[in-house]
């Protein structure tokens, strides 16, 4: 909650009046001319350098009753500390639970971040042949750049990568610090992903002046700020923008098909080298797109489902080419269970976990932000286009990673409302124009007979909480309910099936015998309802089984939630409950059965051979 904007329309994003307004028309123009083609991960390599700019940033909210004094009184032309009081804020996180400010907590409108930084001075004094490239890991949700003054880039959208070149805005001022400057809006309106919208609260004798809430339509909170590292990098000016790798093998040989895509000249050379686990040069090619041919190859294969899964080829191009400790805790924990994936609920998760995904032989359904689609204006075409943007962003992102075996392109979307049909329609469709080699899905709780999308789907992906969103307490209609909705998902369809979400709140340390809801044994109790279905449908058509969820997580308060969601079978620091016992022993009694493949997605070598 805060006080909003006096001049700002319903629906419109706080603050953003005259000029700020005209920010987001611009928008449109900026992606069709400037949007870039590529955008490799940065790594450090003989020609690319990278600085890191985490740490402490400035940092200020507009507080202004129309949230846009930061425009109006041009906050971006000199250093922050000059417009008014800052504050720390440690990039990356969330700025909302950093301070004890319940104000800042849930603040809507535009924030300010500013970091002022040296280059060396090698990135300077050859501005022919170095570009400087400023790189944000993800900002949530509406971002705009500008460095020393002059605006390099904005972006629309959290849980994805932007960057800018500034190579000649640095580069005409050597040995003067940097100054990045970010204005970010994390409003949501119908037309953003996730969307939401913005309620006026008018009644003067119920509220103060100019009081408003920002509603969504999704269980989790809205955090915000700048997500995930933000690195300045360097590359020569004649570089490779874009790789684009696809694989079909066999027993006996694998054939990697490469394109790749270089800027900045036509006069070039490139080479190839393919290493393998052990550093050993396996194939050789030359030339911008081609096709190495592999005898004999190591397959990437998920955790649990080969002695060594998550073996990795490296191939070479022109040279050698968060919380980690959180990150590490729940990837061994994932070990320990015995699972072998998970969903990006409901966002596409940090590069640097995709990384561990990798390495660990994790499979992923790779999630965009697309959760809370439930009012009829998030299905026009103002949403259309700009959600076909994002999966063009994170298919950029992550199609050259081998743990990624599905797109997902929503979370529980109101896919029986009548244009769900077209939406979805064009969604998957342009998904599989950008990437072919795998199956796209979303994630539906609609009845089977009115769900408007699932004829364009490749696997059903379903989630259902029964005896406790429905019929709560009543863990005896499990049985039932559960096989008929596989029976009628199968029988109208005729796809393979996951249960994407299953499971039911507890918090730690409640106990009840007989099973009473919110008790840890009420959340045992309806696990294994749920687990004697899914061990008779997975002789058949159910392939896959995701428990919701890894952890306990922070959700806008509410009648229903207790400091969050308390669905985790481990707490958010990462105690296990009683349920995490339930599922190990399960995971691995799976994956030593002989005739079965281990859970969690228990046959996703569908999706491989």
């Amino acid at each position: 909650m805060a006080a909003a904007a006096a001049a700002c329309g319903r629906g419109t994003v706080p603050g953003l009046t005259g000029s700020c307004r005209l920010l987001l028309l611009l928008l449109a123009v900026w992606r069709t001319a400037a949007r870039p083609r590529g955008m490799l991960y940065p790594r450090d390599t003989p020609s690319r350098e990278r600085k890191e700019l985490g740490g402490l940033w400035s940092f200020r909210a507009d507080l202004s009753p129309s949230r846009d004094a930061g425009f109006v009184q041009r906050w971006y032309r000199r250093p922050l500390r000059q417009t008014g009081p800052v504050i720390d804020m440690p990039v990356p996180a969330s700025f909302n639970d950093i301070t004890q400010d319940p104000s800042l907590e849930n603040y809507i409108g535009w924030v300010w971040y500013e970091k002022e930084v040296l280059l060396p001075l090698r990135w300077l004094q050859d501005n022919l042949n170095t570009r400087v490239v400023l790189r944000f890991g993800s900002a949530h949700y509406y971002s705009i750049v500008w460095v020393n003054g002059v605006q390099v880039v904005e972006h629309e959208g959290g849980h994805l990568p932007f960057e800018a070149d500034i190579s000649s805005i640095v580069q005409d001022s050597p040995g003067i610090p940097c100054r990045i400057t970010v204005a970010l809006n994390n409003t949501l309106t119908p037309h953003t992903l996730p969307p939401g919208s913005i309620l006026y609260m008018n009644d003067s004798t119920r509220y103060p002046k100019n009081y408003f809430i920002q509603n969504t339509r999704f269980d989790f909170f809205n955090y915000a700020g700048i997500h995930r590292p933000v690195v300045l990098y360097t590359t020569p000016s004649v570089y490779i923008d874009d790789i684009t790798v696809t694989t079909t093998a066999s027993d006996s040989v694998a054939m990697v098909q490469y394109q790749v895509s270089v800027v900045g000249s036509t006069l070039y050379s490139l080479s190839l080298s393919l290493y393998d686990q052990e550093g050993k040069v396996v194939a050789t090619g030359d030339g911008p797109a081609g096709e190495l041919k592999v005898l004999n190859p190591n397959l990437w294969w998920p955790y649990l489902m080969h002695e060594t899964p998550g073996y990795r080829y490296s191939l070479e191009i022109r040279g050698k080419g968060l919380d980690w400790p959180l990150v590490v805790k729940d990837f061994n924990l994932l070990r320990w269970l015995g699972a072998n994936s998970f969903r990006t609920s409901h966002y596409p998760y940090a590069e640097e976990i995709m990384d561990l995904c990798d390495a660990y032989g994790i499979v992923v359904i790779d999630e965009c932000p697309a959760v809370g689609i439930k009012l009829p204006e998030s299905f026009g075409n103002k949403s259309l286009q700009h959600h076909l943007v994002v999966m063009e962003e994170l298919i950029r992102r992550d199609k050259n990673r081998p743990s990624v075996v599905m797109w997902s392109v929503a979370n529980e979307p109101a896919s029986e409302l009548a244009p769900a049909a077209h939406y979805f329609k064009t969604v998957i469709a342009h998904t599989k124009a950008l990437d072919p080699s795998r199956p796209v899905t979303y994630v539906t709780e609609a009845h089977y007979a009115l769900d408007h999308g699932a004829p364009y789907v490749d696997v059903i992906c379903v989630n259902s909480y029964f005896s406790w969103y429905h019929d709560p307490g009543h863990l005896e209609v499990i049985p039932l309910q559960l096989t008929a909705q596989f029976e009628n998902w199968y029988k109208t369809y005729q796809k393979p099936i996951i249960q994407s979400e299953y499971g039911a709140d507890s918090v730690p340390g409640l106990h009840s015998d007989p099973p009473l809801m919110f008790s840890e044994e009420y959340q045992k109790a309806m696990l294994r309802e749920y687990h004697s279905v899914f061990d008779k449908k997975r002789k058949e058509y159910v392939i896959g089984e995701l428990i919701w969820n890894f952890a306990d997580f922070m959700t806008n308060q509410g009648t229903t939630r207790v400091l969050g969601n308390k669905k985790g079978i481990f707490t958010r620091q990462r105690q296990p409950k009683s349920a995490a016992f339930v599922l190990k022993e399960r995971y691995w009694k799976i994956a030593n059965e002989s005739s079965c493949l281990p859970p969690v997605i228990k046959s996703h070598a569908l999706f491989l051979e």
